[in-house]
């Protein structure tokens, strides 16, 4: 890994859904072993980090995000040999290894659960959150689990209802119990110093709940559509102020490692000052957070532009910024941002990789790997399946397309893949890499272009350029120019603008020198920077 300080700054950051990865045994699942026979790929691609999805055991009503063991590994996956032996030929790769964390909740096959289950007087009843019902027999209140359901199940022994936020298999853990912290800065340590370089953190926002439990008020228009879309703003049943003393001790615990272990937060928070709050105002917290703000926004210059630039204000001083478009939970950018246009799905790739930061690809994003039309017969999900009219996870989690041969070179062309696969006949990693203008070429050359720091630093964006469909800015000596719009456009750059093109998506060949005006093809981007003089 190329030095940094601290590391994780400017990093490129690869999401790997472990079961779609890469299956080495042949039963259709992907494995830790697979992603150890693809750490040569990872490297060429300039990958620095890799962040796992869930590899704790798990029954898996929820795919992993439903742990019943906090120390193991899923069988399905590997064994813990196989995790250590990842993250030593990661190190020997120049990959840190990041795994995922699930404080929220646990699987109701987790022990402590099923302790809980036996009455009020268990030792593990007050890890979890339980009320009793209203004066009616009703819930305790009106919260509503992410299927849109009631966020509550009746416990008819003790008469008492528990909150799960998500499915009733996934109970939710009680924060107001110091034993729960206690417990979670235990497995912190624990996997601190078997070589994990951090955490990402499922519902970082969510840990601590109203203390009262009131009811969540009714959404206003001037919610966010997601918020909108639920009917109700989720005020006590997350994003509560106490988690930030959780995140403050984690961060402690982080920084007595060498080096330092980082903390990756999911922050779905949509107002930009209470995001910015994760990373910490009056002492460290999370070093990176995913903005959903981002990730939910519009493909469109001016929508893109005033989020990056407000988030950017929002963040304290020496925050890390991180960009992603796509992952496990919203799907594949070029489906959602591009409608499956390659011209737009480069013109992503290029800013997500000159956006002052951290950039984090989702497996398949360097193809430009689109959602799969997975049938309802052949859907996973649980969560998705419990709510009728929501599009399935399951299309942006498919198994990845190495090749154009049977199974896609992800698994044996005898086994039947645990979901099924996209088209990988024209999109695959061989293909790709023997096709210089392929989507995986130009990642390419922005990586080289990040390894160079030539673009993806942590110096302040500058606005050079911003109207309805072109934006151009400018972090450090590199401009980027990208005309979101499927229709070409003429800009002036303005006087002092004499660059000379690194990478175009367009037909501006490299070192063509623009001075001024730049004409932009549909969906063009480009980097440049100034001429030597």
């Amino acid at each position: 890994m190329a030095q940094r300080s601290p590391w994780w700054q400017g990093a490129t950051v690869y999401q790997i859904y472990v079961r779609s990865w890469r299956d080495s045994n042949g039963d259709g699942i992907g494995d830790l072993a697979g992603v150890c026979e693809g750490l040569d790929y990872l490297k060429w691609l300039g990958v620095d980090v890799i962040w796992l999805s869930p590899t704790m055991p798990s029954p898996n009503k929820d795919w992993g995000y439903d742990v019943s063991d906090y120390y193991g590994v899923h069988p399905d996956l590997g064994t813990q040999d196989d995790l250590d032996r990842l993250i030593a030929e990661g190190r020997q790769h120049g990959i840190a290894v990041m795994l995922d964390l699930v404080p929220n909740h646990t699987s109701s096959a987790h022990p402590w659960f099923i302790d809980a289950l036996t009455g009020p007087p268990a030792v593990f009843r007050d890890y979890y959150v339980w009320a009793g019902p209203k004066p009616d027999g009703t819930a305790p209140n009106n919260w509503q689990s992410a299927t849109g359901a009631p966020a509550w199940s009746y416990d008819s022994p003790s008469g008492q209802f528990y909150l799960h936020n998500f499915l009733p298999e996934q109970p939710d853990l009680n924060w107001w119990d110091e034993k729960v912290h206690a417990e979670f800065e235990r497995i912190l340590r624990y996997w601190f110093d078997r070589g994990v370089a951090g955490f990402r953190i499922d519902v970082a926002h969510g840990l601590y709940k109203d203390a009262q439990l009131r009811d969540n008020p009714p959404a206003t228009a001037t919610d966010h559509p997601i918020v909108q879309r639920a009917g109700l703003r989720p005020v006590y049943s997350s994003n509560r102020p106490e988690v930030h003393e959780v995140f403050r001790r984690w961060r402690q615990i982080a920084d007595s490692y060498e080096p330092g272990r980082a903390l990756l937060g999911e922050t779905w928070e949509f107002d930009l000052e209470r995001f910015g709050d994760y990373y910490g105002r009056q002492a460290p917290e999370l070093q990176m957070a995913f903005n959903f703000l981002f990730v939910e926004s519009k493909f469109q210059a001016l929508e893109l532009a005033g989020i990056v630039e407000a988030t950017l204000s929002a963040l304290p001083p020496g925050a890390t910024p991180v960009w992603t478009a796509s992952n496990h939970d919203v799907g594949r950018f070029p489906t959602r941002w591009c409608h499956n246009d390659e011209r737009a799905v480069r013109a992503a790739l290029v800013l997500l990789a000159t956006l002052p930061g951290t950039v984090v690809l989702y497996y398949g994003d360097e193809l430009g790997m689109t959602d799969v039309d997975v049938p309802v017969a052949l859907q996973l999900d649980e969560m998705s399946l419990a709510r009728p009219g929501t599009p399935s996870r399951d299309r942006g989690r498919t198994p990845m397309p190495w090749s154009a041969e049977e199974n896609a070179g992800f698994t044996s062309p005898t086994a039947r893949p645990w979901l099924p696969l996209g088209n990988h006949s024209v999109v695959n990693v061989k293909c790709e890499q023997e096709g210089p203008e392929s989507v995986l070429s130009l990642w390419r050359e922005l990586a080289a272009l990040r390894a160079s720091g030539r673009i993806g630093t942590v110096e302040p964006l500058e606005r050079v350029l911003l109207d309805d469909h072109v934006w151009a800015f400018r972090v450090g000596s590199a401009t980027t120019v990208v005309n979101l719009s499927s229709r070409p456009a003429a800009r002036d750059l303005g006087p002092d603008q004499a660059l000379s093109v690194l990478l175009s998506t367009g037909p501006q060949p490299r070192s063509t020198e623009i001075s001024g005006k730049v004409l932009l093809e549909p969906w063009e981007a480009l980097v440049a920077v100034p001429l030597p003089h």
